[in-house]
C-alpha cells in the first residue's frame, strides 16, 4: 500500500490550514470601526486647522511696511523693506525693495517678492545686503516682521537663476505662501539669483510692557 510522506499536502490538509490561517488573521470588526472613526476625526481636525489659518491670514496690519531678517546671512538683521515698483532705484538705496503688485505674508496665497543689492551703497542698509544670498541652503530661515510686530517664519526650499526679463518668478504658486529674495549674479550682474522660502509658521507680536505713563 502506497502511503504519503509525513507532512505532505493533501487536499483536506490544504483546506484546513487555509481556514485556520484566514481565521487567525481575520480583522476585528470593532477595530475597523475605531480606525474609521479616527480617520474621520483626523480629517475634521485638518479642516478646522485650515479654517484657523484662513482667519489668521485675514488679519492684515494697518501699514504694509516690513522688516527682513535672515539669521544665516551676515548683514540681514531687521533690514527695512520698502514698497515700490521694481524700477524704483531710490527704494533700494537704504534697504530692500518689496516689488509693488506682489503679495504680502499675511495673505493666504502670496509670493512676497523682495529685491536687494549684491553690492549696494556704503554706509547704508543696502550695502552688501544680499552679498551672500547664494549661500542660503534648504531649510534655513527667512523672517519677515510686519508693522505690528508679527513675525512670519519661512523655510528655504528652492534656488534658481533666471534672466532679467523672466517675470514668471513673481507669480503666485497656487495654495502656497512664499517669499522670493532676488539679487544679481556675479561677476557681471547679467542674470538674477532667486532664493525662495515657504511660510512655516506665524508668531504673534510680543506683548509690550506697560510703561509708567500707561499706568
Amino acid at each position: 500500500m502506497r502511503t504519503r510522506p509525513y507532512g505532505s499536502w493533501t487536499r483536506e490538509n490544504r483546506r484546513t490550514r487555509y481556514y485556520r490561517r484566514s481565521k487567525k488573521w481575520r480583522p476585528n470588526r470593532g477595530l475597523l470601526v475605531l480606525v474609521g472613526l479616527a480617520l474621520v476625526l483626523a480629517s475634521v481636525g485638518v479642516v478646522f486647522a485650515d479654517v484657523q489659518k484662513a482667519e489668521e491670514y485675514s488679519a492684515a496690519p494697518k501699514s504694509t511696511t516690513m522688516k527682513l531678517t535672515v539669521p544665516s546671512m551676515k548683514r540681514v538683521r531687521d533690514v527695512p523693506v520698502y514698497n515700490a515698483p521694481a524700477s524704483n532705484e531710490a527704494a533700494l538705496h537704504d534697504g530692500t525693495l518689496h516689488v509693488e503688485g506682489t503679495g504680502y505674508p499675511w495673505q493666504r496665497e502670496a509670493n512676497v517678492y523682495i529685491a536687494g543689492h549684491r553690492l549696494g551703497y556704503p554706509r547704508t542698509r543696502s550695502f552688501l545686503v544680499f552679498w551672500d544670498l547664494n549661500e542660503l541652503r534648504r531649510g534655513q530661515r527667512v523672517v519677515l516682521t510686519d508693522s505690528e510686530g508679527r513675525r512670519y517664519i519661512y523655510r528655504v526650499f528652492d534656488r534658481l537663476v533666471v534672466g532679467p526679463n523672466d517675470g514668471y518668478v513673481k507669480e503666485v504658486i497656487p495654495g502656497r505662501n512664499i517669499v522670493s529674495l532676488q539679487t544679481c549674479t556675479l561677476p557681471d550682474y547679467a542674470e538674477r539669483l532667486i532664493v525662495r522660502a515657504e511660510l512655516a509658521k506665524t508668531l504673534p507680536a510680543p506683548q509690550r510692557q506697560a510703561s509708567a505713563a500707561d499706568r
